[in-house]
């Protein structure tokens, strides 16, 4: 039986089965570019929403609401009023709203019900962000939308006490701004990084959730990274940041452990951080970070606040009786001295407030004397001094010219 040996073929020039796949990879490569351009060089096209928007920026609104079966509303001063138009039907709503949204906010609106994201308008040659968040209610789409601030006062617009200017020369640890919801402390952290602006020449970078004001470089470099948007949470964004250079880090709100373990070690490492608490005074902020924590780390976080912390500024908003000025702050200030320090790591809390009395040759201030000093300079009345004062008695002494003296505390 005989066998027949196969004709061996020819090889090929060596790589030359190679080059299609090199070529698909290559095409690969070039269009996932092409989509990067895309994205960030996108001409912005007017859209028919863009009118309503624009009508909030001329009104000097803070929010717009848009919901079927009602005409557009903003919030002017605090309250809501309609515009001078027919309510948006259903089908307009859609038109209105849905161009909006690029492919990645179309899923996440149709995976969750809803989006957030920025929106940019130009308004007579001035671009104005705004922070969009798309919604459903009753199976209908709906849109509330916040203005970001364009415009950031200085000091003496918002009536501050001086020591917080020199807070702003510190070139490390952490500073910390404490109130309720709506008390000023993002508009008064946005005032001392643009004094920090005109004044230095450094790296800010932001971390916010939402951005709340749009800074302009003068003599720092400024980048700002909203939360959700630029990044996608705080923690890559605080991963990210100690590789961006930065000499100032805003941090936002402090709202966990995570959050505040990240901030105070951006502090120990040589950055000046600024954040945001909810407390209602300097001294009760100790408790606040505290509460964060299982209470074995208590030690821990006492002795990394009292060697990083510069200075915690609590402040409430409150009416004022000056013409053309809507509301003024009172402030407490409580900067870290070495009385203040060793209260803290010796857990003697009760005797900040006695601290901080005595400490007003610093610029230290409580909300007593900062009542007084709005009251002499008739900026408030005395009944809104007295509706907020957290001793009413000591505030009357005060207004007499008697100061409280304060008990040893050493």
């Amino acid at each position: 039986m005989s066998t027949k040996t196969k004709k061996e073929t020819p090889s090929e020039p060596e790589g030359n089965g190679q080059q299609p796949v090199a070529d698909n990879h290559e095409a690969n490569q070039q269009a996932a570019v092409d989509r990067m351009v895309a994205r960030f060089t996108e001409q912005r096209l007017e859209k028919d929403v863009d009118k309503l928007f624009r009508a909030l920026v001329k009104l000097e609104g803070s929010d717009l609401h848009l919901k079927v079966g009602k005409p557009p509303i903003v919030r002017v001063n605090g309250t809501l009023k309609p515009l001078n138009r027919p309510p948006i039907e259903m089908e307009e709503m859609a038109r209105l709203l849905f161009p909006m949204m690029n492919d990645r906010n179309r899923k996440i609106f149709d995976d969750e019900g809803g989006a957030d994201f920025a929106y940019v308008v130009d308004v007579d040659g001035t671009d104005w962000r705004f922070r969009v968040n798309m919604l459903q209610q009753l199976g209908k789409i709906g849109l509330v939308a916040r203005r970001v601030n364009n415009h950031i006062p200085n000091f003496e617009g918002l009536y501050l006490p001086p020591k917080v200017e020199t807070l702003c020369h510190f070139d490390q640890g952490m500073i910390l701004l404490a109130g309720v919801t709506g008390s000023g402390k993002s508009t008064t952290i946005a005032s001392m990084l643009n004094y920090i602006n005109r004044t230095y020449y450094k790296h800010i970078l932001t971390l916010e959730d939402p951005i709340e004001f749009v800074f302009t470089d003068e003599k720092c470099l400024i980048n700002q990274r909203e939360i959700g948007i630029d990044v996608v949470d705080f923690g890559v964004g605080m991963k990210h940041a100690v590789r961006e250079d930065p000499d100032i880090i805003l941090v936002g709100e402090l709202r966990d452990e995570e959050t505040f373990m990240t901030a105070i070690h951006a502090a120990e490492t040589g950055h000046l951080v600024f954040g945001t608490i909810h407390a209602s005074s300097a001294p009760s902020t100790i408790g606040r970070i505290l509460d964060l924590f299982p209470e074995e780390l208590h030690g821990a976080i006492r002795n990394a606040i009292a060697m990083n912390m510069k200075a915690i500024v609590a402040q409430k908003l409150l009416k004022s009786i000056k013409p053309n000025v809507g509301r003024v702050p009172t402030c407490e200030i409580m900067t870290f001295n070495p009385t203040v320090r060793k209260l803290i790591l010796e857990e003697k809390d009760h005797n900040l407030p006695d601290a901080i009395r005595i400490g007003e040759e610093e610029g230290m201030q409580d909300f007593t004397k900062s009542l007084k000093g709005l009251i002499d300079d008739e900026l408030i009345d005395r009944p809104t001094a007295f509706a907020v004062a957290p001793n009413k008695d000591e505030l009357k002494m005060r207004l007499k010219g008697i100061n409280v003296s304060s008990p040893g505390i050493i």
